[in-house]
């Protein structure tokens, strides 16, 4: 069986198809030939077809007379561009804003605020490794969901105080929030934690620069993230030997668990986890996160005050002096 892994590609990698051929620099105002899909700067291709009607990589014919009419801006590969080179788009405003301002008799009144450099990083949605990300986490319950697709209600103080609010970095990863998550609320590794944007469990090698730009977050609030807790569903594999225990061994065990029995109150689930039962409220020791200490996932809780020993209820054989007693 074959695990997935994650390969990170070096931008070196990339730059074939991140840069134009004519300056070797990367694409700005990435602009494309009809004809053959081959993409260059704007200003270097226009300058290149003043002189030749042909592409500068393949030789096609761009057009008999008028080149220029047959090349398209092309936004898409300037956004992937923008995105994927660090540092690129805040330069490149940083740089227009600086030839508008030793240049004050150039007109460019008609031009776009990215064309004259106005365009902030947030406002293009521009995001990098070492910008800080607001988050908001919450506790993902189903129930109140299918109440809300139903019928919307007020949020009221409780929904409100179990929101929490992070500030960390766009390169931190799905599996650190997780990590955290399981530390801050205590969570035994017999439960496992799922990070989720709305429904959809996320990827633990996502980043958070990932997420905003996969799930198209807008930054009009933090970027909205929700986690549940479930028991893992790993089963225990039984040998052969285990199966075949003689009758003598198993006379053994429910004995002991007779005695036990006698000794301690009846119905205490026998579990050292730190997840309380419905019927007994404690309070939190995480207030912060207060949904581990009464329901982790809505059911789970329910399943701790399930679990007994395993003979509760039963009627015990023990050997008492040679002749067979029924106790219970």
């Amino acid at each position: 069986m074959t695990m997935h892994r994650t390969t990170r590609i070096k931008i070196t990698e990339l730059n074939p198809h991140l840069m134009c051929v004519l300056c070797g620099g990367y694409f700005i105002d990435a602009t494309t030939i009809i004809e053959c899909l081959h993409s260059f700067c704007k200003m270097c291709i226009v300058r290149y077809l003043e002189t030749s009607k042909y592409c500068p990589i393949c030789d096609v014919q761009v057009h008999k007379t008028k080149p220029l009419l047959n090349i398209r801006s092309d936004k898409t590969l300037q956004d992937i561009v923008y995105k994927l080179v660090p540092g690129l788009f805040k330069n490149e405003m940083k740089r227009r804003r600086d030839f508008y301002a030793e240049h004050p008799s150039v007109d460019a009144a008609n031009g776009s605020n990215e064309d004259r450099g106005e365009v902030a990083d947030e406002d293009k949605r521009i995001i990098t490794d070492d910008e800080i990300i607001s988050l908001s986490i919450e506790f993902f319950d189903q129930n109140k969901i299918e109440k809300q697709a139903n019928a919307e209600e007020k949020k009221t103080k409780e929904e409100v105080n179990n929101k929490r609010y992070l500030q960390c970095p766009a390169a931190m990863t799905v599996m650190h929030l997780r990590k955290f998550l399981r530390s801050k609320m205590d969570v035994p590794c017999t439960f496992q934690i799922e990070v989720m944007y709305e429904d959809e469990p996320l990827k633990d090698y996502y980043t958070l620069m990932d997420i905003a730009y996969i799930y198209t977050w807008r930054r009009n609030g933090p970027l909205p993230l929700k986690y549940r807790v479930r028991p893992n569903c790993k089963k225990m594999k039984i040998s052969p030997s285990q199966e075949g225990l003689n009758s003598s061994s198993r006379a053994a065990m429910e004995s002991d668990s007779a005695s036990d029995k006698a000794s301690s109150p009846a119905g205490v689930p026998s579990t050292s986890s730190s997840l309380p039962s419905p019927s007994t409220p404690v309070q939190s020791p995480h207030p912060h996160f207060p949904h581990i200490s009464t329901a982790v996932n809505g059911n789970t809780a329910e399943a701790s005050s399930n679990r007994q020993t395993p003979f509760c209820g039963k009627a015990r054989k023990a050997s008492v002096n040679g002749s067979s007693t029924s106790s219970g």
